[in-house]
């Protein structure tokens, strides 16, 4: 198992491009499975959960193809069984993409409860309500969601939270459903919205994607399309947390400023002069010495749950106490328990993480916990003196494309070696 070896104090200088969104390319490839003809998707970043989906694909019959460009042909007309096994679904929750579908188009589906990051109760009851309101048959049985349905129907669905991936799995559900599906408190993120696109171009009739409401007219069929992913806003907001806490100058370019504003914000409020472009964004923070800031994590187009332990970090040196309140998962403070190794001043008090920038951090061994977290853990590691060493970055590589070569093109100090 490989480690991040990482010696910190390097100020970040330079461009770095932004690689597809992980979290619009899983349920994209989800949704390849309606159609009747070949889905072609571009943009799609390197990642350990891309390859799990590709295989998920692959076990269940669907021909899936991947150029030198790594644009990705899905060819469901080839599937064999609509079954979605424990051993592939437990390494990640986004499996539970492919019950929406296969229910849809193929009538049924056996779709192992979900795994992925310990970051707390994920239920699927959401999912499940859903699909039953629109007439599917599900029991849930020794581990399995086995969903049985002739053709789904439409149906009003208001949803207990607001979830992304349940959001995802009712609209794709409801494409080819009989009649008028209206989704009420949706999510608004524009991962879901990314997805009603490629819908769309593949036939479907959906109005709302991006507001609380969403309505789609089921239609009988759904046909292939070329489909490329939007840029990932999380990658986005990392590497210009990057910038920020090594005090430096970094622009990424390939991303949408648009979906980042409650990020800029934070940014601005911690003193870095933000330049935004058409499709890049710089962050200057030479010379200064980042100021703490206060964040709450709430659903899109709040401040996203997925960016807060990296900006905990970015308090762990900055001027001043930030608060961090954590909203949305009720087990995702784990990385501040290895920041505190670092020399952070960290105190917990249930969701909410109160930090006391100190003028250093220190180098130590850490590791990372899931797969945010361990993208905090490599910021640290980039101010703290010394060598710092990151371990079981197997989360990292789940969702962020070649890390430690995107930092070392910014002139970091860091190198991917044997554990």
């Amino acid at each position: 198992m490989d480690k991040l070896q990482i010696q910190g104090g390097i100020p970040l200088e330079g461009d770095v491009r932004i690689s597809g969104a992980k979290n619009a390319t899983l349920p994209i490839l989800a949704a390849a499975l309606l159609a009747d003809d070949p889905v072609v998707i571009a943009n799609v970043p390197h990642l350990q959960d891309v390859t799990t989906t590709i295989e998920l694909l692959g076990r269940m019959g669907v021909s899936v193809t991947i150029d030198e460009h790594m644009h990705i042909e899905v060819d469901a007309s080839s599937l064999r069984e609509c079954f979605a096994p424990y051993d592939l679904v437990k390494t990640m929750r986004a499996s539970i993409l492919v019950l929406g579908p296969l229910v849809a188009k193929f009538g049924r589906a056996d779709v192992s409860l979900p795994g992925g990051c310990a970051i707390g109760a994920r239920p699927v009851n959401i999912h499940v309500a859903g699909l039953q309101a629109m007439g599917a048959d599900i029991q849930i049985e020794g581990g399995y969601i086995r969903a049985r349905a002739s053709r789904l129907k439409g149906a009003r669905l208001v949803l207990d939270t607001v979830t992304v991936t349940g959001t995802e799995n009712l609209m794709m559900a409801a494409t080819l459903a009989e009649g008028e599906t209206v989704i009420e408190n949706a999510a608004r993120e524009p991962e879901v919205v990314d997805l009603a696109h490629c819908l769309i171009e593949m036939g479907a009739k959906i109005h709302g994607a991006g507001t609380d409401k969403i309505t789609v007219q089921g239609v009988p069929r759904l046909h292939g399309t070329r489909y490329e992913v939007l840029p990932d806003r999380i990658e986005s907001g990392t590497y210009l947390v990057a910038g920020a806490i090594t005090r430096g100058n970094v622009r990424i370019k390939n991303t949408r400023p648009e979906n980042l504003d409650a990020v800029l914000a934070k940014l601005q409020e911690a003193g870095a002069k933000v330049g935004v472009g058409d499709s890049w964004v710089e962050v200057d923070m030479r010379g200064r010495r980042p100021r703490a800031v206060d964040v709450r994590t709430a659903p899109y187009p709040a401040f996203p749950t997925d960016m807060q332990a990296q900006f905990a970090a970015l308090n762990t040196v900055a001027e001043g106490v930030g608060t961090i309140i954590e909203t949305i998962f009720e087990n995702r403070f784990m990385h501040m328990l290895e920041m505190r190794r670092l020399g952070a001043e960290i105190r917990l008090e249930g969701n909410t993480a109160i930090i006391h920038g100190v003028e250093r951090l220190t180098a130590a061994p850490v590791m990372a916990t899931d797969l945010r977290a361990s993208a905090s853990l490599v910021l640290a590691g980039l101010v703290a003196a010394g060598r710092t060493d990151v371990e079981r970055i197997y989360h990292i590589d789940r969702g962020y494309e070649t890390i430690e070569e995107k930092l070392a093109q910014l002139g970091a100090q860091i190198k991917r070696v044997p554990n």
